[in-house]
């Protein structure tokens, strides 16, 4: 066995220690970011079509997390330069050349509507308006493409920050808002909702007696609220899409080119066609392993939901948790995602699994 010089020792065991201490503060500097301006990326996403992913993450990126100069002082969260064109206030900024003249905004809020009107205007940026929405990786290499960034790894950084902070969902919440209407989500009608006003289609919101057309219930809405309907997107990076009730599985197995039979075992489903709830149907395999630890369990969620939830194989959740399949979780309890559960999982009975 090698023995480790005692002062060795305790400068490595420093260094560890400084290392950590850094990589939570970046982790609590990048979640205040966030919390502070989801907002306002998901309302420049709904005006411009700029997703709220791409937004968010390339203000972490280009202000580290809120705590660049140029975010401090200039409120410049995008590193945007001068430009010809520009008739505003400047700073001037090393960055790939030293006192480059960028721009300088009254507000956070001005930098955000300049960063979505900077791409949404510019021609070298159009084909990135044809992509989906929710296709940040797509995004995030047309962004380096068309030379938004001098860096070679920006677009990995993008993608990256992307998934290691879930920013996804606020792009998936903006369609929602566009779908279902921004002012509905925003003033908290849901709250003044419940599924005894839901009637042929039609919620009534009882404050203002304005009724709004939905496609499912305001309980089944809340749940599914940050899921885009009939759109793909990623989750755990494979491919899913959010259907409704009445969706013919064979269907969707003809529009996206993959077997009935594989469709059915991606998404661990009994031998059927039509689904008789809204839910999440993957379009591929499930990962085997998540970008998540752990995953709460909700009131009445059976192994399955987390499943489709998290994006990784039931067959994994139930190995890793040493679970029997048909169980049901109590809720509050943790199941475990990426390593083997340390502890007995507590169950409430045998689940009903929702596998239509």
């Amino acid at each position: 066995m090698i023995k480790i010089p005692k002062l060795l020792s305790t400068l490595l065991s420093t260094i560890l220690f400084t290392s950590s201490v850094f990589s939570q503060s970046d982790r609590q500097r990048t979640e205040t970011y966030i919390d502070h301006y989801k907002e306002l990326a998901i309302s420049e996403m709904l005006r411009t079509g700029v997703p709220a992913s791409i937004t968010l993450a390339q203000g972490i990126l280009e202000t580290a997390g809120g705590q660049s100069d140029l975010a401090s002082v200039a409120n410049n969260h995008f590193g945007i330069k001068c430009k010809a064109e520009w008739t505003g206030e400047t700073m001037l900024h090393n960055d790939d050349a030293k006192n480059e003249c960028f721009r300088k905004y009254s507000s956070p809020e001005d930098s955000y509507k300049d960063h979505s009107n900077f791409l949404r205007t510019r021609p070298i940026y159009a084909f990135l308006f044809k992509l989906d929405p929710t296709d940040y990786e797509g995004w995030a290499k047309g962004l380096k493409k068309a030379g938004y960034a001098t860096s070679s790894t920006y677009a990995q950084g993008l993608i990256r920050t992307i998934v290691e902070n879930n920013l996804q969902q606020y792009s998936l919440i903006a369609m929602q808002r566009k779908e279902f209407g921004n002012d509905f989500f925003a003033t908290g009608a849901l709250a003044t909702l419940s599924d005894e006003n839901y009637n042929d289609d039609k919620v009534t919101d009882t404050r203002n007696s304005s009724t709004v057309i939905l496609p499912i219930s305001p309980k089944e809405l809340a749940k599914s609220a940050s899921y885009p309907l009939n759109s793909v997107f990623d989750i755990n990076e494979a491919k899913v899409i959010y259907v409704e009730a009445g969706t013919s599985l064979l269907a969707l197995a003809n529009n996206y080119n993959v077997s009935l039979s594989k469709l059915i075992e991606y998404n661990d489903l009994e031998k059927t066609d039509i689904l008789t709830s809204n839910q999440l149907i993957f379009l591929q395999k499930k990962s085997k392993k998540s970008n998540k630890e752990v995953h709460i369990v909700e009131a009445n969620e059976s192994l399955h939901d987390i499943a489709q939830k998290e994006g990784i194989q039931l067959s994994t959740i139930i190995e890793l948790n040493n679970l029997q399949k048909g169980v049901q979780p109590a809720a509050g309890e943790k199941i475990y995602l990426r390593s083997p559960s340390p502890s007995t999982t507590k169950v409430v009975s045998s689940e009903r699994i929702k596998l239509m």
